[in-house]
């Protein structure tokens, strides 16, 4: 019989997986992203530090759209890309949580390049 997979498992395994990979650094944190059925959520971590340095969701009040969709990560992206500014940061190590790089996440990653991080 066929059992029906755990997406939430396989999507923890993925981002694992990528976290071996990837870790920030003080000069290049990483840009972690997260996103559920009612808000997308980034961070800037500085991982050696074990510190988050910025962080914005769908739930802050200067993002209009309360939802978990691409308008919202558009606002979320462009906000992150903000708050880094003001705290010096220009470059980063994106992590995209262990999804799949369309949609909602891609919709972030391009804001926030376009807000000044470069990745």
């Amino acid at each position: 019989m066929i059992s029906k997979t755990n997406r939430k498992l396989e999507r923890t395994r993925r981002h694992a997986r990528v976290r071996t990979k990837i870790s920030g650094t003080p000069e290049c944190p990483r840009l972690s992203v997260f996103k559920s059925n009612s808000a997308v959520y980034a961070q800037i971590i500085d991982d050696v530090n074990g510190k988050t340095l910025v962080a914005a969701s769908s739930l802050d009040k200067e993002v209009k759209t309360k939802h978990a969709n691409v308008e919202a990560a558009k606002e979320v992206g462009a906000l992150v890309a903000k708050r880094a500014k003001d705290a010096k940061i220009s470059d980063v190590v994106f992590d995209r949580g262990g999804y799949i790089y369309h949609g909602v996440i891609k919709a972030l990653a391009d804001s926030a390049r376009e807000g000044g991080l470069n990745f």
